[in-house]
């Protein structure tokens, strides 16, 4: 059993309003460590077995088309054992 990952984040140039909160909470709360913050969404997507190559490609084809809006967000699939 293996775990592919889709990680989605939005671009850079595209505004983060809930990484904003997240970040402007931190030093009200204690915490100094953080310069700046973005928030994005994290996928688990569990195979049996070693994902083959044709898997992974159907789950790029997954995150583009349904995971994530292309338009503001890119992905990034990677696999967890």
């Amino acid at each position: 059993m293996a775990i592919i990952v889709v990680e989605v984040m939005l671009k850079p140039e595209i505004l983060d309003p809930q990484g904003q909160a997240v970040a402007s909470a931190l030093p009200r709360l204690g915490f100094t460590f953080a310069k700046s913050v973005r928030q994005g969404k994290r996928f688990e997507i569990e195979v049996d077995g070693e994902p083959t190559s044709e898997q992974i490609a159907e789950v790029e084809k997954a995150a583009h088309t349904l995971l994530s809006n292309p338009v503001i967000e890119n992905f990034v699939v990677k696999v967890e054992k």
